[in-house]
C-alpha cells in the first residue's frame, strides 16, 4: 500500500494533529495526510508550506501552544523529542523535564479537548537496551541504557495510564531506525541521511567504532504507512515494533551508498560510544498480524530513493 493511496480514504472525517510536524518523520506524515492535518512545528529546514496542511508555529515546551494546537482534533501524532540517544545522558533531568513532563501536559490537554486517540513514536532502537533476543519482540524486558530510551518507555507507560483513566486510545510505535527524504540529520541522528549529506558535500564521514554496529533500518514511507494504519486500528494491542526486521552494519550502509554512486566514501573512524549497543533488530510480526503492515522497501532501493531526493535539493 503506498502513502498516496492512504490519504483519501482511511481517515475520512478525522482531524489530525502532528506534534513535530516540521521534523523528518512529521514532514513525511503531513505530506501523506494533507487535507486533514494540522501541524505544530518550530523553526526547521523542512518545508513550511504543505498543501492542505494547517501550520501552527509553536513550541512543545510552551503549554499554551499545546492547548491551542489540540483544539478540535480527533487524533494526535506525538513525534517530538527534544533530545537524542547521544545527548540525553549528558543531562537526564533536563531530558525528563522536557520530554516526560511536557508529554503529561500534552496528555492533559488532549483529555480536556476530548481527543480520541494518540499515536506515539517511541524507539525500537533504545527501549530494549542490549537485548539478548534478536530480532527483539515487544514482550522482551525493556532495559534502556540511555536517558532517551528511559523517557520513551516512561511516556509509553503514562499513555497506558491515561487510556485506563480517561479512555483515550493510546498506541505506541517502537520505530527502529527510519531514513529517507527530509532526514537532514540536524540533531546528529539518522546515519543514512548524515552519510549521504556528507558524501554529497565531499566531507569525511565519521563512524563511531569499527563499523560493525548493527541496526534495523526502515524507509520512511513504510513508517508513515504504519502510523496511518495504527490511527485506524481497533484491536486490543497497544505497542508495536516498526522496522525491517533485518540487521545491517554501518559498513554495509557505506557499501550500498558506494554501489549507488560508484565512488568510495571517505571514512573517519572514531572511538565507540557507551550508548551504542552492538546489535539492535526488532521483531515486527505483531504489526504484520494486527496492523496488516510490513516494510515494503529493501535497503538498496530505499537508499537509492533517498540519494535521488538529496541530489535534487
Amino acid at each position: 500500500m503506498s502513502v498516496e493511496t492512504l490519504n483519501s480514504n482511511d481517515l475520512i472525517n478525522q482531524r489530525c494533529l502532528v506534534m513535530g510536524g516540521g521534523g523528518f518523520i512529521g514532514t513525511n506524515l503531513c505530506r501523506a495526510l494533507r487535507g486533514r492535518v494540522r501541524r505544530l512545528k518550530s523553526f526547521s529546514k523542512h518545508p513550511t508550506n504543505i498543501e492542505g496542511c494547517e501550520l501552527i508555529q509553536g513550541d512543545f515546551l510552551n503549554t499554551a501552544d499545546i492547548i491551542r494546537a489540540v483544539e478540535d482534533v480527533d487524533i494526535v501524532f506525538h513525534l517530538i523529542s527534544t533530545s537524542t540517544p547521544a545527548s540525553s545522558n549528558a543531562d537526564p533531568i533536563l531530558d525528563a523535564q522536557q520530554n516526560i513532563l511536557q508529554t503529561l501536559q500534552l496528555l492533559d490537554a488532549c483529555c480536556s479537548a476530548q481527543v480520541k486517540r494518540i499515536i506515539f513514536i517511541s524507539s525500537g532502537g533504545t527501549v530494549y537496551g542490549d537485548a539478548k533476543v534478536i530480532p527483539t519482540p515487544e514482550n522482551y524486558p525493556e532495559h534502556p541504557i540511555c536517558a532517551y530510551g528511559v523517557s520513551k518507555l516512561a511516556i509509553e507507560k503514562y499513555l497506558h495510564l491515561y487510556e485506563r483513566l480517561h479512555g483515550i486510545v493510546a498506541i505506541n510505535l517502537r520505530v527502529s531506525n527510519p531514513y529517507g527524504p527530509y532526514q537532514y540529520a540536524q540533531k546528529k541522528q539518522g546515519v543514512i541521511g548524515a552519510f549521504i549529506s556528507k558524501f554529497l558535500a565531499s566531507q569525511p564521514i565519521e563512524i563511531w567504532g569499527d563499523g560493525s554496529v548493527v541496526r534495523d533500518y526502515v524507509y520512511i514511507e513504510d513508517v508513515v504507512e504504519a502510523m496511518i494504519n495504527a490511527s485506524v486500528y481497533n484491536g486490543g494491542f497497544r505497542t508495536f515494533n516498526i522496522g525491517s526486521g533485518i540487521g545491517t552494519s554501518l559498513r554495509s550502509i557505506i557499501n550500498v551508498i558506494s554501489e549507488h554512486t560508484n565512488q568510495e566514501l571517505n571514512i573517519v573512524y572514531k572511538d565507540s560510544r557507551t550508548i551504542d549497543v552492538s546489535r539492535s533488530v526488532v521483531d515486527c510480526s505483531l504489526a504484520q498480524r494486527e496492523l496488516r503492515w510490513s516494510a515494503n522497501h529493501d535497503l538498496k532501493s530505499g537508499i537509492g530513493k533517498t540519494l535521488s531526493w538529496f541530489r535534487i535539493l
